[in-house]
């Protein structure tokens, strides 16, 4: 035990030197300064004890504040001087301390604080001043203190900042020029509109006179540079579409080659929130000409294909002069489906053309190993059905209900799987006894799946579909015409064998043969814009020979993807004068839908440029008026993301009618339309389908599944398909058929395992029901597209571009399911093969400047959103590293693992062109040379 003296010494240390509850000197208790604690961390939790207590007593501060607040009083005093000489001292000294305080904010800072009680006295110094130099200081003192101290709304920042001071704004800090930014979008609004100025001086301009801005695009020429100076990219931007001077960022020598994918990335996203078409076309414009004014003609070029600009992708070809990134352009352009024709260059032509588009993907197959046939048995798996030496089905030892049904969905779930491999077991062998396994018109869909597997490869396809031209069968040559277009799909050739094989039978007078003549020539020349295919086409919709509307739907079908997105005055008036021509008796037909649809398509994502003909369509009496009116609006706005326009559609389900309704139905699709492609868009639409399903009225729940596979195209999402998976035993038949079709479409090419197990569970549980049963049938096929190699998705180039022709291809199904039992349940079972105008190998290849494929390392993995993010953010997340080629998934994307290439076309999708990095060959030499 210590000694007694030793004891005393430690706790004196401890404790004050003088009790603190004591009165001393006068009964005054002691300062805390002279108190000894014990360790920092109990003062600090004493005084946060005393602040509690005295809430209401003013917050005791250190020296350094107390002279602080105790300097701005006093210049806030002196700045209502009479003499000029102190006020501007007075002044300056306030400027100072606000400046070197706000320069980087985090939270509200000291002099502001202190400053806050005097704003009133500092603004009637201010209104007192005589004009000159310290009236305009003053106004930029206040400008910053409004910024914590004014009303809400009354933008005083703006107001005295523009009475003061109006350049260097950059040393008043970030936070400021924010401020400043938020209030002059305000007030360009409220100029533009007519309301009264800043603060409330003045009044408002009359309406036929231009409102003056001038003065505040003084400041925005001096807040935009600041911002791109400093990483604030988004923030310039912004400021710049609030005040309608987007065009200005391409005058800034401030956007360089450090900042300029970040301003144009920004630019791009954005674009899908601008409700106004005109502010759409200028960000998507600007961000053209920035990437052009880099030399960056690949991402020219896919903003220019956003835009639809034909006459710009022939100004990018002339300015490129180099051979490889132009070989990547017409890489691109292929893939799109674009119509462009370069009046020289023929390899240019080849690989727009897509001629070897077979080559690259056969070359993927071969890499996978997939080459080897697969029987329908194969993909239906029906052994796993029976299980534990007992059947589950329900027809058990039964014979098959139809088969030739089922020899007709094998038909369809052969092309589907084989599709593109130029071999399979039951059409290509020799003797063709499949054919005459079917009966009638299912012979036309058999013939016809050669074409599907012969995909791309027009030479060899056009030689095994030649033999059936000339067959008895009448409906077997009809197969094969429509054999002659599906083959020709998306691939141009100079002899241009789809026209001439068909051209004479879309003519000619055999019913069947003209169908599939128009059905052919509107898949093989989808986004074509060719005026000889028009010519042969617009006979067929005008024809009022026949009430048959099979024939006239489908020609109009053909035209709408031919012209996709055109806005063709001819094409387009032959339409709507054949839909107001026609009786009730051939409107009230199905296939009249199809005259609706190739209207829509001609406007494909045109918004008002459809408001001329939706007025010509609003005089039809006939109740398809309404649903082409619908349908119409929405392919003129489809992938806007247009709330307004949605909000219109949900109107129209909203209304509870007796009758029946087909226009609900092209609503609740038109939702889908509209919302696809934007990810909040589309996470809102599908709650607003949850309440559809809940209390629409039937064409509404028919509808609702196809609307979900639409915005989930090639991407199986696990709620999507939980929701569809409790649709597909639905009380309604049509309600589950299309939820089953649904399944296929979103698992479409990705060999989806779960999507798989629950179709075999709905053949056994429809095994009996020959609709729902051919429809799994297909569904089961479109999952294992191209033995899981290819997709149906209509966006390209990182989820950017919209192809209208695949999008044309996905709705010609999607609305013979709408009528499915009048339409592929019955003869016209062969609209299916419309979807070969969507199907794209899902891969990414890399080839080298000569398109001879390489094989490098890429990372995959899921695609993050790296737009308006500091510095350079990591693209993807949980990543794989494969060698090329490999498969893409919808919303993967890939980066090169090392820097011995670089990609030139910016986006690893579909068939890249690399060329050596000069910079890792010079480094490799370097290393090589020090060894």
């Amino acid at each position: 035990m210590p000694a007694p003296d030793a004891q005393k010494q430690a706790i004196s240390i401890k404790v004050p030197a003088k009790d603190p509850k004591k009165p001393d000197d006068g009964g005054k208790p002691l300062d805390k300064k002279e108190e000894q604690p014990q360790d920092e961390k109990a003062t600090k939790g004493k005084e946060k004890g005393k602040r509690e207590k005295k809430v209401g007593e003013p917050e005791e501060l250190s020296e350094e504040d107390r002279l602080l607040k105790e300097g701005l009083e006093l210049a806030v005093t002196r700045s209502s001087d009479t003499d000029p000489e102190i006020q501007k001292a007075a002044i300056a000294h306030l400027s100072r301390e606000i400046r070197s305080a706000t320069t980087s904010m985090t939270s509200v800072p000291k002099p502001l604080k202190f400053l806050r009680p005097h704003y009133a006295a500092l603004v009637a110094a201010y209104d007192g001043c005589a004009p000159g130099d310290n009236r305009r200081a003053l106004a930029d003192v206040l400008s910053i203190m409004a910024m914590t101290t004014a009303a809400p709304g009354a933008r005083d920042s703006l107001r005295y900042k523009l009475a003061g001071n109006v350049k260097e704004l950059g040393q008043w800090g970030h936070e400021f020029l924010r401020t400043l930014a938020g209030q002059i979008g305000e007030e360009y609004s409220a100029r533009i509109t007519g309301e009264a100025p800043a603060g409330g001086e003045g009044e408002a301009k009359p309406e036929d006179e231009e409102p003056d801005v001038s003065d505040l695009m003084v400041l925005v020429d001096e807040i935009v540079p600041f911002h791109l100076q400093h990483n604030a990219e988004a923030e310039a931007v912004d400021l710049l579409v609030e005040v309608q001077r987007l065009p200005k960022l391409l005058e800034l020598p401030f956007v360089d080659d450090k900042n300029y994918e970040r301003v144009c990335l920004y630019l791009l996203r954005m674009a899908d929130y601008m409700s106004d078409p005109d502010d759409l076309a200028s960000m998507l414009e600007v961000a053209h000409r920035l990437y052009r004014l880099r030399g960056r003609y690949v991402e020219a070029l896919r903003v220019a294909l956003r835009l639809d600009r034909q006459d710009e992708i022939a100004e990018l070809f002339a300015e490129c002069e180099d051979g490889a990134v132009r070989k990547q352009m017409a890489l691109l352009l292929g893939r799109h489906r674009s119509s462009y024709t370069h009046p020289e260059d023929d390899a240019i032509n080849e690989l727009v053309g897509n001629a070897a588009l077979s080559d690259h993907f056969l070359a993927l197959a071969r890499d996978l190993d997939v080459m080897e046939a697969k029987t329908p048995e194969d993909i239906y798996k029906s052994h796993l059905a029976d299980s534990a030496g007992f059947s589950r089905r329900r027809d058990a030892g039964a014979p098959q209900v139809d088969s030739a049904r089922a020899n007709l969905a094998s038909t369809f779930v052969n092309a589907f799987v084989n599709a593109g491999y130029g071999q399979d077991s039951l059409i290509t062998p020799e003797g063709n006894s499949w054919l005459y396994k079917n009966k009638d018109h299912g012979m036309l869909s058999a013939a016809a799946s050669i074409g599907m597997v012969l995909l791309w490869n027009v030479e060899e396809g056009l030689t095994q579909i030649d033999k059936f031209l000339y067959s008895g069968e009448d409906h077997i040559r009809a197969g094969a015409a429509l054999a002659v277009g599906i083959v020709s799909s998306g691939v141009r050739n100079e002899s241009d064998p789809a026209l001439a094989l068909l051209g004479e039978h879309a003519e000619g007078a055999n019913a069947a043969m003209r169908v599939a003549a128009a059905c052919g020539l509107g898949i093989a020349y989808a986004g074509a814009r060719r005026t000889d295919v028009m010519e042969l086409l617009v006979p067929l919709v005008a024809n009022t020979d026949t009430a048959d509307m099979a024939e006239v739907g489908l020609a109009a079908l053909s035209l709408g993807l031919v012209f996709a997105g055109t806005c063709d005055e001819e094409v387009g008036s032959a339409l709507a004068q054949r839909l107001m021509e026609s009786t009730d008796t051939e409107l009230d037909q199905g296939m009249a839908r199809f005259v609706s649809l190739g209207l829509g398509l001609l406007f494909l994502n045109k918004q008002e440029k459809a408001d001329a003909v939706l007025e010509v369509v609003k005089t039809i009496a006939h109740p398809i008026g309404r649903f082409t009116e619908v349908v119409l609006e929405s392919c003129a706005y489809a992938a806007t993301g247009n709330v307004l326009r949605v909000q219109k559609m949900l109107h129209l389900c909203a209304e509870h009618l007796d009758e029946k309704a087909d226009y609900q139905a092209a609503a609740v699709l038109g939702i889908a339309l509209i919302a696809m492609g934007e990810d909040v868009g589309t996470d809102m639409a599908l709650r607003a389908f949850d309440h559809l399903l809940h209390y629409g009225g039937l064409p509404i729940r028919r509808a609702v599944p196809l609307a979900l596979a639409l915005m989930h195209v090639g991407n199986p999402d696990y709620g999507v398909v939980d929701q569809l998976s409790r649709l597909t035993h639905d009380a309604d038949t049509e309600v589950a058929q299309n939820a089953i079709m649904a399944l296929g479409l979103i698992a479409a090419g990705t060999n989806n395992s779960r999507v798989a197990q629950l179709l075999r569970q709905l053949s056994e549980f429809y095994s009996r029901e020959a609709g729902p049963l051919f429809v799994t049938r297909i569904a089961q096929g479109l999952n294992h597209l191209g033995k899981g190699l290819m997709t149906l998705h209509p966006f390209h180039s990182d989820r950017l571009v919209l192809s209208p022709v695949a999008l044309g291809g996905l709705l010609a199904v999607v609305f013979a399911c709408l009528d499915a039992k009048n339409t592929i349940l019955d003869k016209h079972h062969y609209i299916l093969y419309f979807l070969a105008c969507a199907m794209q190998p899902r891969m990414l290849m890399a080839v080298d400047e000569d398109v001879k494929p390489l094989s490098v390392t890429v990372r995959v993995g899921q695609a993050v959103e790296t737009v308006g993010q500091a510095g350079r953010p990591k693209t993807i997340t949980g990543f794989q590293t494969h060698t090329t080629p490999v498969l893409l998934g919808v919303r993967d994307r890939a980066e090169l693992a090392t820097n011995e290439y670089m990609a030139l076309g910016g986006v690893l999708e579909g068939v890249v062109v690399l060329r050596r990095n000069p910079d890792a060959d010079a480094a490799a030499a370097a290393a090589e040379g020090s060894t």
